[in-house]
């Protein structure tokens, strides 16, 4: 969920076809995203196909007031966010998260992820950002010095751009008991053959770099220890296999799974398809299309050519049962007492099995709110799994991915003013070879560093700004070096005014609940 190039934090599955929307992070990725590596992304579209990541242009007019990341197109694409957009727009709780490994200065590309806390927080969410110091330590090999260094100038660079400490909540992985102790809990719902095919890991991998993984998802599940609520992760795309395990794992964790089912035994997806299908063309088979049998379902069934096997086969086992739509909620982890206080809370006609319960009179959200009510007040977490939102890759100054480790393709938020203004001076564009062709042409701002920076930072909330550099750009009425002194005497401005606020929020710092020493130097 953290890293060190763009920050940020952010995995899902369960039971096939689980109405709490798990999607799986089993299988090894063909378009490779690594949390630790450099990876950068050349076509944003194959996430959605790759990784069932949707674009976030469609959920956009749902969100309230939204930040202008989202407006631009800077954040791209989302993992179930309506639930956090919903919680938002109805005023109900939900959370947002996200964390930074400190193995070096906070950058421009991190603040992409500290103005998307912000925001969230500024439009009443419970902001959790953390320091993710055992990852670093275990991870990267960083010192506790040099963490303790970085992770205060992580710190004062949030607080500067405006998160309230009061409001919110600041803590570091490694002094975090609560974290700890989620995380040995949901590491016994892990194994090394998936984090093989996640992560790639092998007999040369530390225990602690996997003991890391587990603790990233207890930070992702933290902000629902108390309470179930929507939860958002802001990444970058490469952080994605975090989220996915998160959303398995949350999954895993729950007392009872809630599907839809049509006769007393259990389907596989493909199964569910075929029987909902059958279902529905009732009045074609059916003797009495009130209560077809699942007999003549299955007759009808081995009829179509794309119907699955096991559904006839199931089917034809089942006989003169009825086949008849139903909400099941199956028992995955729950206790005794908790199984038969949900027998007891589910209203209406019913059938109780040794493993699962089918309601007759309860649809799939009444009775997804009712297990978790059940397994809430029986001692269970109840988590829904975690949403995320995804932002785009800066690129760097001098062309590629911006990297910590490359100080010309980053702005540091530390960096002197003067400094900054030199590096975007000397920044790549994506101008034409000369100021004839560039007037007759127009510039290439999709392709430019530079014109990145006006649209990710320095228009600020002003999307009419951010519109006439780039439609200036590509009519060829702005030429590069006139383009390149208005983003440096800005960024200049941003650095001046980013390093007075950092000394002004020193104090806040110091009264915030945080260590900002650890305890293992």
């Amino acid at each position: 969920m953290t890293g060190d190039t763009e920050g940020g934090r952010g995995g899902d599955g369960g039971v096939a076809g689980d109405a709490d929307g798990a999607d799986g992070a089993e299988g090894a990725d063909e378009v490779a995203l690594d949390p630790w590596g450099s990876s950068a992304v050349g076509d944003y579209r194959e996430l959605f196909s790759e990784f069932g990541i949707e674009e976030f242009e469609g959920i956009l007019p749902r969100v309230p007031d939204p930040h202008y990341l989202m407006r631009r197109g800077v954040i791209f694409g989302h993992r179930d966010y309506r639930p956090v957009a919903r919680a938002m727009d109805e005023g109900d709780p939900f959370a947002v998260l996200s964390g930074f490994m400190p193995t070096g200065d906070p950058h421009i590309g991190h603040k992409l992820v500290f103005d998307e806390i912000i925001w969230h927080q500024a439009q009443g969410g419970d902001a959790y950002a953390l320091i993710a110091d055992l990852e670093a330590n275990s991870a990267r090999g960083m010192s506790w010095d040099e963490i303790d260094e970085h992770a205060r100038n992580y710190l004062l660079s949030l607080l500067a751009l405006g998160f309230d400490p009061e409001e919110g909540t600041l803590y570091r992985q490694s002094e975090n008991r609560e974290v700890q102790d989620l995380a040995f809990e949901l590491g016994a719902e892990a194994n090394f053959s998936e984090f093989q095919s996640i992560y790639g890991f092998d007999g040369e991998t530390d225990v602690s770099h996997m003991q890391s993984v587990v603790t990233q998802m207890a930070d992702i599940l933290y902000p629902q220890l108390e309470e179930p609520k929507p939860t958002v992760i802001p990444v970058g795309p490469d952080q994605d296999p975090h989220v996915r395990l998160a959303r398995d794992l949350a999954a895993r964790t729950r007392y009872f799974g809630v599907r839809t089912a049509y006769a007393s035994f259990e389907a596989t997806d493909d199964e569910l398809a075929s029987l909902r299908e059958a279902y529905e063309a009732r009045e074609a088979y059916a003797e009495d299309a009130d209560q077809p049998r699942c007999e003549e379902a299955a007759e009808w069934l081995a009829t179509e050519e794309t119907a699955a096997e096991g559904a006839i086969e199931k089917l034809e086992n089942a006989g003169m049962e009825p086949l008849r739509p139903r909400t099941r909620f199956v028992d995955r982890r729950a206790t005794d007492d908790a199984f038969e206080a949900l027998i007891e809370a589910v209203e209406g006609e019913k059938r109780v099995f040794e493993a699962h319960v089918d309601a007759f009179e309860v649809n799939l959200a009444e009775a997804e709110e009712l297990a978790r009510e059940v397994e809430v007040a029986h001692g269970g977490h109840g988590f829904l799994p975690p949403s995320s939102i995804y932002h785009r890759f800066m690129t760097g100054l001098t062309g590629g991915k911006m990297s910590s480790s490359i100080p010309a393709s980053h702005i540091s938020l530390l960096d002197d003013p003067e400094e900054g203004y030199e590096k975007v001076k000397s920044a790549t564009t994506g101008g034409r070879e000369t100021a004839d062709l560039q007037r007759e042409l127009g510039g290439r701002a999709d392709e430019c560093p530079v014109y990145e920076l006006y649209a990710y930072l320095l228009a600020g909330d002003d999307d009419e700004f951010a519109t006439e550099v780039y439609e200036e750009c590509v009519g060829g009425e702005r030429l590069c070096g006139d383009c390149k002194e208005q983003a440096a005497r800005l960024m200049e401005e941003f650095l001046e005014e980013h390093q007075e606020k950092r000394a002004e929020v020193e104090g806040l710092l110091e009264e915030a609940e945080i260590e900002l020493e650890s305890s293992r130097r």
